[in-house]
C-alpha cells in the first residue's frame, strides 16, 4: 500500500507532491532542493546545497526509519556539470562504508527556485 510521507524536519513541498512515498519496503523521494524544513534556501555555494539537500533525504529516510546504506539508487541534476566534482567528493562522504547506490547526474537546464543541485533516491529495507 502507497503511503505519503511529509515530514516537519525537510524542506515542505513547493507542489502538488508529497516529500516521499513508501509502497511496502521501498522508499521514493521527491527531488530535493537546498530549502531546508523552515522554507529558508540556503544557496550560497554548491557545497552548502549539496549539504542541505542531504540533509533533507537523511530526514526523510528517518521518517520510516531508513539509513543512507539502505539507498538504491540516487538521480542528481546538476544545474551546471561543472560542479560534478566537488558534488561527487561530498556524496562520497554520505556513502562513506556502504556499497555506493546505482546513480545517474545528468545536466539540467534549469531547477526550481534556480537551484544549483536537485537529487532524489529510491531506498529499500
Amino acid at each position: 500500500m502507497k503511503e505519503a510521507i511529509n515530514s516537519d524536519k525537510a524542506a515542505q513541498p513547493i507542489g502538488p507532491y508529497n516529500q516521499a512515498i513508501t509502497y511496502g519496503d521501498l522508499l521514493f523521494t521527491s527531488g530535493q532542493i537546498a530549502i531546508n524544513a523552515e522554507g529558508d534556501f540556503l544557496n550560497e555555494t554548491i557545497e552548502t546545497e549539496t549539504h542541505q539537500v542531504f540533509k533533507n533525504i537523511i530526514a526523510l529516510l528517518a521518517e520510516r526509519k531508513f539509513t543512507l546504506s539502505q539507498v538504491l539508487k540516487v538521480s542528481i541534476f546538476l544545474k551546471d556539470m561543472d560542479d560534478f566534482n566537488v558534488v561527487n567528493t561530498i556524496y562520497s562522504n554520505y556513502f562513506e562504508g556502504t556499497v555506493f547506490p546505482a546513480r545517474e547526474t545528468v545536466q539540467v537546464a534549469k531547477l526550481p527556485k534556480d537551484a544549483r543541485i536537485e537529487i532524489s533516491i529510491i531506498a529499500a529495507k
